[in-house]
């Protein structure tokens, strides 16, 4: 009984989730009180179960607050700026050197975790690019996503916070095996960048029948903001009032210093952002007003992800409390062939990118993840190696969605349809992901 509560609890909230009813929040803080109720809990019981889940979340809250923060005020400074230019500058004309720094950019613009702001700096930047080269700005799309997607598997990114809440372990002690497959990921896209560039190339030649176009194209490229100057980068710090060229090394110094603060694990990762935003604040912007003002700038994102993660940890204290998932898991492993079940969270690695088509982020790892580690468990399965194989197996779809806000975001910048982006990429990107998952095997991740 208490199993068929847990299933019709969870799907309930995925339901809820994927047609987007109501907000993440409220799936995940009322759907399980009803469920704790009909298994016959009290208010007081389910109080202590909803303690228990804040005691696993809270740390990943605090740095997700603080991570957004520190990474929205640092791109308002320019940090990223001169980089993203000068890559800009460097590919010029050459379809195979755009594509690459296509991927390279995007990289640059997702350390601060979000992917809405990855594509507000990277496609208002290459699409004239792109458009005067006559390539296909779904090769744009497909690029940034790929990139963005692996750098997505930083400690202040949205998978891993998702999963150490669900694992009720440190984020960063998560991310340390990842990092391998992160460098992997992305020798990897610039592999596709080449590849995909290459084909572009070819397609543009064919369809126009010489090379004069391309020729044509890059040399005009001179009149367009494609190839910039020192000149170039120092004015586009000046239309700004955020941005503080003269002091793009002090930042650097100080985002080299949290960064690895944060790996060492010499502080708690919310403490290491805490004591970086306190800094860069008054660094950057002494008055106090600025100083409130960009606090603001980026506190919506920065509560909305923390507000997610906090229900979430409610979510699973009381599924975990009541003894919905242990039931649930109880009774799948033993109907479930002993052949599959060592092998379940390789299943859902390899189909972790078409799944990102049916399920939002909220409920692959907090509906699906919590399930399949108690099935894999019973199986011998370690918890870990579950959830590095679900996340590797998914991250990679992450803006091939079209239950991710930020590829609505995407589409409507470059004016492209959710169904060409979907064929387009789909294919590219379900293939890294199982390429990524494979190597991750044989490196012993998984």
């Amino acid at each position: 009984m208490l199993s068929l509560i847990g299933f019709a609890t969870i799907l309930t909230i995925v339901i809820l989730l994927i047609k987007g009813k109501v907000s993440p929040i409220i799936a995940m803080v009322l759907i399980p009180v009803l469920g704790a109720f009909a298994a016959g809990f009290g208010l007081s019981e389910i109080g202590e179960f909803f303690n228990q889940g804040m005691d696993s979340v809270i740390d990943v809250a605090i740095m997700f607050i603080f991570a957004i923060l520190f990474f929205g005020i640092m791109q308002d400074a320019g940090l990223f700026d001169p980089l993203i230019n000068k890559m800009i500058a460097l590919s010029k004309g050459n379809i195979i050197a755009v594509s690459v720094a296509t991927v390279l950019i995007a990289a640059v613009a997702q350390m601060d975790g979000s992917g809405a702001s990855t594509f507000l700096i990277t496609i208002p930047a290459m699409l004239p690019l792109y458009k005067r080269l006559k390539m296909s700005p779904y090769l744009l799309l497909l690029l940034i996503a790929g990139s963005a997607a692996i750098m997505n598997m930083t400690p202040w990114a949205g998978p891993l916070g998702r999963t150490a809440s669900v694992l009720s372990m440190d984020v960063t002690e998560l991310w340390y095996p990842l990092i391998p497959v992160q460098v992997i990921g992305m020798v990897l896209m610039i592999g596709l960048a080449v590849l995909l560039g290459y084909r572009e190339k070819r397609k543009i030649t064919e369809q126009f029948g010489n090379q004069a176009v391309l020729q044509e194209s890059a040399a005009a490229l001179e009149e367009t903001p494609g190839e910039l100057t020192e000149e170039d980068v120092k004015a586009s710090f000046t239309e700004s009032s955020l941005a503080r060229p003269k002091l793009i090394w002090v930042n650097a110094i100080i985002a080299v210093g949290v960064v690895a603060l944060l790996v060492s694990g010499i502080i708690p990762a919310g403490f290491a952002f805490m004591l970086g935003v306190s800094i860069i604040l008054p660094i950057n912007y002494p008055n106090m007003k600025d100083q409130t003002e960009r606090i603001k700038a980026h506190a919506s994102s920065a509560l909305t992800m923390a507000t997610i993660i906090l229900a979430a940890g409610s979510f699973l204290g009381i599924l975990t409390g009541t003894g919905m998932l242990n039931a649930i898991a109880e009774d799948v492993v033993s109907v479930m062939p002993e052949t599959v079940g060592p092998y379940l969270h390789l299943f859902i690695g390899v189909l972790g990118v078409p799944f990102d088509l049916l399920l939002s982020t909220d409920a692959y790892y907090f509906a699906l993840l919590p399930v399949v580690e108690q099935i894999a468990a019973g199986f011998g399965t370690a918890t870990l190696s579950t959830a590095y194989a679900m996340i590797i197996g998914n991250i990679v779809g992450t803006f091939v969605s079209p239950l991710a806000p930020a590829v609505w975001l995407a589409l409507g910048l470059s004016g492209l349809e959710m169904g060409r982006h979907i064929k387009y990429s789909l294919p590219w990107l379900w293939g890294l992901s199982i390429v990524l998952l494979i190597i991750a095997v044989f490196i012993g991740v998984v």
